[in-house]
């Protein structure tokens, strides 16, 4: 059974956690989407073609996903402090965590939009259509369904990140797992962090799942 004590401590991580989640997927988005419809656009062949522009922006994307979580915590910790003030915490962790999910991000917004049949594009162009027009009607809206399951995919790789955030004090359900279940021999309680992660991960694909099916129009809902 899970005891009082338990459930006292599971209550507030997983909240810190939802909390470093929740941040880090809203800054990775807001930085990462422009960054992957930059790469796209200016491709060759795309509508706003640039090499320069598109290399530059697809060797930022490498770098940024080649460089492990666990390093790149480290390496940006004067970064943090300057950004929140302090290098400690949830709410420092949310720093790392988005600078982490940017290039992911990236990258799977530009696998989306490239599956967007180019005869719609150059349609939509022929009609008048700017480049921004394109991008924001076309481009986003026909990629919607595989931009939404790549938000799941990327949050549930920050839940697993903000687990080994947990190991240098970042509270949350890693740094519980840590500290009162490894470090104090405390079996009961790494196995309900455990259960904990498995759930949290299973809603947030089953709801990820299901909003990409609603706003498929492809695929019409009966």
């Amino acid at each position: 059974m899970l005891n009082q004590q338990v459930l006292q401590m599971l209550w507030p991580a997983l909240w810190e956690t939802l909390y470093m989640v929740a941040g880090s997927v809203f800054f990775g988005h807001l930085f990462g989407i422009p960054l992957g419809v930059l790469v796209v656009v200016t491709s060759p062949g795309h509508i706003l073609p640039n090499r320069l522009v598109h290399r530059v922006a697809g060797v930022i994307v490498n770098i940024g996903r080649s460089i492990p979580f666990i390093i790149l915590m480290v390496a940006i910790i004067p970064f943090t402090r300057w950004v929140v003030g302090t290098s400690i915490g949830t709410t420092a962790a949310i720093v790392p965590l988005s600078v982490a999910a940017v290039p992911y991000v990236a990258r799977l917004v530009e696998t989306a939009l490239h599956e967007v049949d180019m005869g719609v594009i150059e349609a939509a162009q022929s009609m008048g259509a700017t480049p921004w027009q394109v991008i924001y009607k076309v481009l986003l809206p026909e990629s919607l369904p595989s931009l939404v399951l790549g938000v799941t995919i990327t949050t549930i790789s920050l839940v697993s990140y903000s687990a080994m955030a947990g190991a240098i004090g970042a509270g949350g359900l890693g740094d519980l797992a840590i500290r009162f279940g490894y470090q104090r021999f405390r079996g009961d309680v790494m196995l309900y962090t455990v259960v904990v992660l498995v759930v949290l991960v299973q809603v947030i694909q089953m709801l990820g799942n299901f909003i990409a099916r609603r706003v498929d129009h492809r695929h019409p809902q009966s």
